[in-house]
């Protein structure tokens, strides 16, 4: 049976696309939405993209068709763009000072009136309006484009029994066979194995690229650029970001857990112990992605510098940690003054072609999945993405913990030969810093 969904104004600016995620279901649009967008058009960043984008789609649609009568849409739905007089059935004790957003749940209200047995559905990204449009009697829900918002996370990670043989073969011979549970396993998953037969035999997998079999996990013998992991799910992080063959690492973790420590340690290894990288570059949204950073004084980097100052402390420390065991003096300015590494904003990385970087993006979570997917699209032969970030730490408007660009990725490549990911819990920064995290 076919729906009426009454997309809100955000919806369309988080994803412009969003007209055709409906299949076969007809969606409307306030004419007041286009009123909305119309005010982003100008602004260089993501949000004024999407809304040139959005006008652009919906202007081929006009060229079809009369948008007031309804156009087909390619799923067999159709397009409308509608009008309600002010505040229609809303009542003067519901309405507020956000004019628009009145309008936009009177259309809505008029789209149910008239629309029979057919069953009318407010999609918005907005909280609030949601709950006041539930207030009216309209059905509301979150938009969920790729059906990434699961109560059901993928972290990376799972615990499993094996038999005794199948760990020893582990230990000796580096793999070995796929447990019979295994069949929700997906490649580049980490298990934490333990002896059916009990006792404290247990070992650390990882599900090979094809699926077919188990691989133990790298050991840390020596240090990383001065680093060992601290717990076992930095061990599965590290495992990732060492491995040439996975080109999309993604770290999930609260505050404190080592994310960007590893991974900056990682890079730095990759591109000067294994030379397989020409560059780290490392970048975190200036938010919002693509905004300009500003009329300060001062070239790039000196403008960067409140921005990245987490990455230099993380440098920093590197640096401090591996003077010992590497007689490493040079401070973070030098090992950027010699190419070694590079920071530099997501502004400009359209267009762009990266090959053979070691790129990493902090504080991923603030990025949209239309932003993250411009991002991977810009890594060139050689190039390994890592993207790191703590999914409830979110300064963007339109995205929260399950929409934002960081889950998308984490769930759109699942069970991607070339892509893995690990959630880390425990926090290693300090204990104040891990209690903090865990009782604010």
């Amino acid at each position: 049976m076919k729906k009426n969904y009454v997309l809100d104004t955000n919806v369309l600016l988080h994803d412009p696309t969003a007209l055709h995620a409906f299949e076969e279901n007809n969606v409307i649009i306030p004419i007041y939405v286009i009123e909305e967008i119309d005010n982003f058009k100008k602004q260089q960043d993501e949000l004024g993209r999407n809304a040139r984008e959005v006008s652009r789609i919906i202007d081929g649609y006009r060229v079809v068709g009369s948008l007031a009568g309804g156009v087909d849409l390619p799923g067999g739905g159709i397009l409308r763009l509608m009008f309600a007089p002010p505040a229609e059935g809303i009542p003067r004790h519901l309405r507020t000072s956000h004019a628009k957003d009145d309008l936009i749940l009177a259309v809505a209200l008029r789209v149910k009136k008239t629309s029979g047995d057919v069953p009318t559905i407010f999609v918005s990204m907005d909280t609030n309006l949601r709950i006041r449009a539930d207030a009216l009697g309209i059905e509301a829900e979150d938009y969920q484009k790729g059906h990434i918002r699961t109560h059901e996370v993928y972290t990376g990670r799972a615990e499993m029994v094996a038999e005794g043989d199948a760990i020893n073969q582990l230990f000796k011979e580096g793999w070995a066979e796929l447990p019979k549970e295994a069949e929700e396993l997906v490649p580049n998953q980490f298990l934490t194995l333990t002896a059916a037969e009990g006792g404290s035999q247990s070992a650390l997998a990882r599900v090979s690229a094809k699926g077919d079999c188990l691989l133990a996990v790298r050991q840390f013998n020596a240090p990383v650029w001065g680093i060992k992991p601290r717990n076992r799910e930095q061990i599965f992080a590290m495992d990732l970001l060492l491995n040439p063959d996975i080109a999309l690492v993604t770290l999930v973790g609260k505050a404190g857990t080592g994310k960007t420590l590893v991974a900056v340690a990682c890079g730095l290894n990759g591109v000067t112990d294994e030379q397989l990288y020409e560059r780290l570059l490392v970048s975190r949204p200036v938010f919002p992605l693509g905004k300009d950073i500003g009329y300060l004084p001062g070239t790039i980097e000196e403008k960067l510098n409140p921005w990245m100052q987490p990455i230099y402390d993380s440098v920093d420390f590197l640096l401090s940690a591996a003077r010992q065991e590497r007689k490493e003096k040079t401070p973070y300015g030098g090992l950027i003054d010699m190419g070694i590494m590079q920071i530099e904003p997501l502004t400009y990385i359209r267009g762009r072609s990266i090959p053979k970087q070691f790129l990493i993006v902090d504080e991923s979570q603030n990025l949209t999945p239309h932003e993250v997917k411009t991002i991977l699209t810009r890594a060139g032969e050689g190039t390994k993405v890592v993207l790191t970030g703590d999914p409830y730490q979110i300064d963007h408007p339109y995205i929260d913990s399950l929409s934002n660009g960081l889950a998308y990725a984490v769930a759109r490549f699942k069970g991607s030969s070339i892509a893995g990911t690990v959630t880390l819990e425990k926090g290693e920064r300090s204990k104040l810093a891990d209690e903090a995290a865990n009782r604010l």
